[in-house]
C-alpha cells in the first residue's frame, strides 16, 4: 500500500483540463431543463409547483448525474493513472572493445611460467569474462596486424579463438605494435563508435617505437590500456622445437620487458596500465575504467527513459463506461449480447489430443478455413490457408491461380496435374516450374528442353542452369549403366555358352565345375544389375534434392521459397533410396510457411536415413565406415585455419616497404 500511495500519479494529468467543459455542460443542461415553460415569470414560484409541474413530472428529469459521471470516467482514463513501474533494461553499452595481443616470438619467454604467451593468453580471457557486456573484437600482431574477430556481442567467440594464437601462425615475423593499435581504432570506428576501449597485451615495445605509438594514441577518440606480461630482467625464448633464439652474431636472445615505456603510452591515452600478477587484480584495474563509463551511462540512459518505464491503467477504467454506453442504445441492447454470445470470436476449438497421435497427412482432404472465415476470403485466399495447413488436395482444388494450382499438386505428389497447371502459368516461372515436374516424372529429356527455354530469355537463371546441369550428368550416367549392363549381360551369355559346350565333352566333376560357374556367372550378373539400379536410383533422388519449384506469386511478389539446387550432391547421392522422403521442399509454397515446415522436414529425412542405413549392403556399409574413418583423421585445427586466413591477407597486402618502427621480436 506504501508503494501505491508513493508511486500513484497521472502520466497525462493535462487532461484534467476536459473537466471545465462539462462542468459548464452539467450547469447548461441543469437550467435548461428547469423552465418547464413560459408560466414561470407570470405565476409565482410556490403556486406553480402546485398549478403546473404536480406531480406529473416527478421521475421525468434526464439522468445528467450519468453524464457526468462518465465525462470523469473518460478523463481520468485518459488522464493515464498508473502506479507500477515496469521492468526494462536500464541502459545499454555504447562503448566497443578490443583486444589487442602481442604475437611477436618474445611471447615465448620464460621469465613467467609456463611462459609469456600462456599466461597471457589466460589473462586475456579473464579479461572477456569480466568485462562481459557490449561488443568485443580481437586483433593480434606482429610484424604485421590482422583482426581475429570482428566486433561481435558473443563474447564466447573471442574466448574460442585466443588459445588458437600462437607466434608461429603470423605470416608475418616481428613486432609492431603501432599497426596493432592502429588496426583496432580503425575497426572501432568502421563500427561507428564515438568511444571505445582497446586492451593492450604485451610484452614491452622497442624505444624506438615509443615515441610514434605515443603521438597516435594522445590523438586517437579512444582508451588505451595495457597489461604488461614479463619481467625486467627477461629470460631467453624458447622456440616451438626447443631450441634458444639467436640474433645474428649467435647470441642468445632474451628480452626485457620495458613497463615504463609501455606506461607512459598508456598515460597518453588516459588509460590504465598494470603489470601482470598472480590474482585477478591486474584484469579488475583494467576493467575498472570500463564500469565506470557504464555507469555513467546508466545513469544518463535511466534520465532519458524515466518517462516510459510505467504501467498505464486507465484502459481498465474505459470498461465502466461500456454499461454507460449501452444506455444509449437500448433498443439494440439484446442484440448487440446475443451476438457477443454466439459470434465465435477466434478460430475453430483445440482438442487434447494424446501426444502419440500422428500428424495429419499432407493431402488431407479436409478444409481448415472454418466457416464463419469463409464469407471475408476469395478462393485464392481459402486455398493458401489449406496450403498452409498442409491440406494440399484441398488446396489444388480452392486456388484459382493456375501457379498455385500446380504448386498444391507438386505438393501433394500428383505431377500429371501440376504439370498441366503449371503449363497455364505462363512466362519463365512456369517453364522453370514444367522442368522440375518433367524431371520429377522421369522425362528428362523433355526437363532439359524446358530449361534451354528458360535460359534463352534469362541466361542468368542460376537455378535452371543448375538443375539442367545435373540432369544432363545423370541422364549421361544412366546410359553409361545402360551400356555396361549389357556388356556385362553380353558376357555372361557367353560364358554360359562355354560353360554349356564344356558340359557335353565333360562329365562327373566338369559338371560341378560347369555348375559353379554357372552360379558365378548368375550372381556377378545379379549384383552388377543391383549395383546398377543403386546407382541409377542414387542419381534420380539425387536431382530429386536439388529439384526446385519457383515461387507461383513471384510476379505477384508474394516472395517463395527455392531449393538451392547446388547444396551437397554427394552427400544427397548417397542418400538416394530417400527421394520420395526427402521430397519436402520445394518453392512453390508460400514464404510464411517455410519456417513451419522445416522441422517436420528435418525429421522426416533423418527417419529416412536411419531406414536407408539398415538396407544398406555389405559392400555399402563398408564403403561408408571407410568414409567415416577418413573424415576422423582430418585434424581439428583452428589455428590452421586462422594462419591460412592471415597468410591470405598478408598477400593481399603486399606491403612495398616494411614499417620504420617494425622490430624483430
Amino acid at each position: 500500500m506504501e508503494d501505491f500511495i508513493t508511486n500513484f500519479h497521472f502520466l497525462r494529468p493535462e487532461w484534467f483540463i476536459a473537466l471545465f467543459p462539462a462542468l459548464i455542460l452539467y450547469i447548461a443542461l441543469k437550467r435548461n431543463t428547469s423552465k418547464k415553460s413560459g408560466w414561470q415569470s407570470v405565476i409565482p414560484s410556490h403556486l406553480y409547483q402546485h398549478m403546473v409541474v404536480g406531480k406529473l413530472t416527478k421521475g421525468q428529469k434526464p439522468p445528467f448525474w450519468l453524464l457526468a459521471f462518465g465525462w470523469l470516467l473518460a478523463v481520468v482514463a485518459l488522464a493515464g493513472p498508473t502506479w507500477e513501474r515496469l521492468p526494462q533494461p536500464v541502459y545499454q553499452l555504447k562503448m566497443g572493445h578490443v583486444i589487442v595481443m602481442d604475437m611477436s616470438l618474445s611471447m615465448r619467454a620464460t621469465d613467467i611460467t609456463p611462459d609469456r604467451l600462456t599466461r597471457a593468453k589466460y589473462k586475456a580471457i579473464d579479461l572477456v569474462n569480466q568485462i562481459g557486456e557490449g561488443e568485443m573484437g580481437l586483433v593480434a600482431y606482429a610484424g604485421d596486424a590482422f583482426v581475429v574477430s570482428p566486433l561481435t556481442q558473443d563474447a564466447a567467440n573471442i574466448t574460442t579463438l585466443l588459445p588458437s594464437l600462437s607466434p608461429e601462425i603470423m605470416p608475418v615475423p616481428g613486432s609492431d605494435p603501432l599497426l596493432g593499435v592502429e588496426t583496432a581504432a580503425e575497426l572501432l570506428t568502421n563500427a561507428g563508435y564515438s568511444k571505445g576501449m582497446i586492451y593492450w597485451i604485451t610484452d614491452g615495445v622497442d624505444l624506438r617505437q615509443q615515441q610514434e605509438l605515443q603521438e597516435y594514441v594522445a590523438d586517437m577518440p579512444f582508451t588505451l590500456n595495457a597489461l604488461a606480461v614479463g619481467t625486467d630482467d627477461g629470460a631467453p625464448i624458447r622456440q616451438m622445437t626447443g631450441e634458444l633464439l639467436k640474433d645474428r652474431s649467435g647470441a642468445i636472445v632474451i628480452p626485457k620487458l620495458n613497463s615504463g615505456a609501455v606506461n607512459a603510452i598508456v598515460r597518453a591515452s588516459g588509460g590504465k596500465f598494470s603489470e601482470i600478477t598472480t590474482n585477478d587484480d591486474d584484469i579488475t584495474a583494467l576493467a575498472s575504467l570500463s564500469l565506470l563509463d557504464r555507469d555513467s551511462e546508466s545513469e544518463e540512459d535511466a534520465n532519458n527513459t524515466e518517462g516510459d518505464q510505467w504501467r498505464e491503467f486507465g484502459p481498465y477504467l474505459l470498461l465502466a463506461l461500456l454499461p454507460l454506453m449501452a444506455l444509449g442504445f437500448r433498443r439494440g441492447l439484446v442484440f448487440a449480447v446475443i451476438a457477443a454470445i454466439y459470434m465465435p470470436m477466434s478460430s475453430e476449438s483445440v482438442m487434447a489430443q494424446s501426444v502419440t497421435q500422428e500428424p495429419p497427412s499432407e493431402s488431407s482432404t479436409s478444409s481448415s478455413v472454418s466457416w464463419w472465415q469463409k464469407p471475408f476470403l476469395n478462393a485464392n485466399q481459402e486455398g493458401l490457408a489449406n496450403y498452409s495447413d498442409n491440406a494440399f488436395d484441398q488446396a489444388a482444388s480452392t486456388f484459382e491461380d493456375p501457379a498455385w494450382q500446380g504448386a498444391a499438386h507438386y505438393k501433394a505428389g500428383d505431377y500429371e496435374q501440376a504439370l498441366a497447371a503449371y503449363q497455364q502459368q505462363g512466362g519463365i516461372e512456369g517453364l522453370y516450374n514444367q522442368g522440375n515436374t518433367l524431371a520429377r516424372l522421369g522425362k528428362l529429356d523433355e526437363a532439359i528442353a524446358k530449361y534451354d527455354e528458360v535460359l534463352k530469355q534469362d541466361p542468368n537463371y542460376q537455378d535452371a542452369a543448375a538443375n539442367k546441369t545435373l540432369l544432363e550428368q545423370l541422364k549421361q550416367q544412366q546410359e553409361e549403366q545402360e551400356q555396361q549392363n549389357q556388356e556385362n549381360q553380353q558376357s555372361n551369355e557367353g560364358d554360359n555358352q562355354q560353360d554349356s559346350g564344356e558340359g557335353e565333352n565333360q562329365e562327373g566333376s566338369d559338371d560341378s565345375s560347369q555348375d559353379s560357374q554357372n552360379n558365378d556367372g548368375s550372381n556377378s550378373e545379379d549384383t552388377s544389375e543391383e549395383n546398377g539400379e543403386q546407382s541409377a536410383s542414387d542419381n534420380q533422388n539425387a536431382h530429386d534434392e536439388n529439384d526446385s519449384q519457383s515461387d507461383p506469386q513471384s510476379s505477384q511478389n508474394e516472395g517463395g521459397e527455392q531449393d538451392d539446387s547446388k547444396n551437397q550432391n554427394e552427400s544427397e547421392a548417397q542418400d538416394g533410396a530417400n527421394g520420395e522422403e526427402n521430397d519436402k521442399e520445394d518453392a512453390g509454397a508460400p514464404q510464411n510457411t517455410g519456417n513451419e515446415e522445416g522441422t517436420d522436414e528435418a525429421q522426416q529425412e533423418s527417419d529416412a536415413a536411419m531406414a536407408q542405413a539398415g538396407e544398406m549392403t555389405d559392400a555399402e556399409k563398408e564403403q561408408q565406415q571407410r568414409l567415416e574413418n577418413l573424415m576422423r583423421r582430418v585434424p581439428d585445427d583452428p589455428a590452421f585455419l586462422l594462419k591460412r586466413k592471415m597468410q591470405l591477407e598478408a598477400q593481399k597486402r603486399q606491403r612495398q616497404r616494411m614499417p620504420s618502427n617494425r622490430s624483430d621480436w
